[in-house]
């Protein structure tokens, strides 16, 4: 018998405002999204993430959303910090805007792409479908069972 809590989510969220991430979460699975899991802690999230990296095949989960809202630079900092320690890994980050320098430094800290969190529902819902989107062209064709 296999449990369903026993295997590997495909996307992990880690985002440290619980309203955030269960909205971002519904609207995921919304647009289709794939089995999730959200993690609060930054700092249990990095020691989890590295054990899933180290315990898959495949580097851990096929994407990482980090939407860390503590401080301006939380985001980036724990971005850079997990492509540091796991460099394979496909990790996002949610920014409060799309401007040239915060995107720029996202991007520099190994974010694969940067999503604007949007105040706007219909904003919202289209970047949710996005972020579907993209998890969808970053699948590995010979992963099997996530």
């Amino acid at each position: 018998m296999t449990s369903l809590h026993s295997r590997q989510p495909a996307i992990v969220l880690v985002d440290d405002d619980f309203y955030s991430a269960r909205l971002l979460m519904r609207m995921l699975e919304a647009h289709g999204g794939p089995f999730m899991a959200r993690m609060s802690d930054p700092e249990s999230a990095m020691e989890s993430l590295m054990g899933m990296a180290a315990a898959s095949p495949f580097g851990g989960p096929c994407l990482v959303i980090v939407d860390l809202k503590f401080s301006s630079t939380a985001t980036r900092d724990f971005v850079a910090r997990l492509k540091d320690e796991v460099p394979n890994m496909v990790v996002v980050a949610m920014a409060p805007s799309l401007d040239r320098t915060l995107r720029n430094e996202l991007l520099d800290a190994g974010a694969a792409a940067v999503f604007e969190r949007h105040a706007e529902l219909n904003l919202y819902r289209t970047e949710a479908a996005n972020i579907v989107s993209f998890w969808a062209r970053c699948q590995r064709l010979d992963a099997v069972g996530t």
